[in-house]
């Protein structure tokens, strides 16, 4: 039951290449980096990301595209990350690009063993009837789209309370190889905690994980949690890395906005 390991890196050594990972956080809060940055140390290559964006060019999952690690990405925003857009467009990345929400479910979708779910999300745009560019070449010409997908009409309310007819549009949910999650607390069982916004994907990432590795803040002992405060169970959790306090302490800010001194 003890699912400590020692390091970060002893945690991601079996990540083959071509792995798909889920990884949590949005923006740079709540980032598994001491375990991307572990990767990054290992040269695992080929990976699959699935998140809801890439970081930024310095930081969180943006060092593993800055080094060519990264094959292919589905996120729902990647505005930050003037790299990612360079290797999108140059035809070296593929990427799907999900609405937040749909990406969210897909994920939870998959931790929870549904195969698949209807949405009215998409409904009558290329997300539902294919040709978002997934891919380009080298100059430029779209090789990769995405494909047209099952969709169905159910009856439903509007906002007046009015039965219409809607469409839903049928989303594939996401497992991937290897879960990887940031925790402000957890036990050696690997039962987290998130703190405030970086609960944000965490819990996602972790349930559709196959192998879930989580690096947390503080380790504590069993039953030193609350079971009501708990968020991801361990059974979701395989590997739990303790951090060192300078590790847990080491949070980028993703975009700093200050106002000039002397101004109310």
């Amino acid at each position: 039951m003890d699912k400590v390991v020692s390091s970060a890196a002893e945690a991601v050594a079996d990540i083959p290449d071509g792995a798909t990972l889920s990884v949590g956080g949005f923006g740079l809060c709540g980032i598994p980096s001491v375990l991307i940055a572990a990767l990054l140390d290992a040269g695992t290559t080929d990976l699959e990301a699935v998140s809801n964006n890439a970081g930024v060019d310095d930081w969180g999952l943006g060092l593993l595209l800055g080094a060519g690690r990264l094959r292919r990405m589905v996120a729902s925003y990647v505005g930050e990350n003037q790299e990612f857009a360079r290797q999108y467009l140059a035809g070296e990345l593929e990427v799907e690009l999900t609405p937040q929400g749909t990406l969210a479910e897909r994920m939870r979708a998959g931790g929870s063993g549904i195969a698949a779910f209807y949405t009215a999300t998409g409904g009558g745009t290329q997300v539902a009837e294919g040709g978002l560019p997934w891919r380009y070449d080298a100059d430029g010409n779209v090789v990769v789209s995405s494909p047209p997908k099952d969709t169905r009409t159910f009856q439903t309310k509007d906002g007046t309370g009015q039965v219409v007819a809607r469409e839903f549009v049928l989303e594939e949910a996401i497992v991937a190889d290897f879960g990887l999650v940031r925790a402000w607390k957890g036990d050696r069982h690997g039962n987290l905690v998130y703190r405030d916004s970086a609960r944000n994907f965490n819990p996602l990432a972790a349930m559709c994980g196959r192998v879930t590795i989580a690096e947390v803040e503080e380790l504590v002992e069993p039953g030193d949690l609350d079971p009501n405060h708990v968020h991801t169970p361990g059974v979701f959790v395989q590997r739990v890395v303790a951090l060192t306090p300078e590790q847990a302490a080491d949070k980028r800010i993703e975009k700093r906005t200050v106002r000039p001194r002397g101004e109310s």
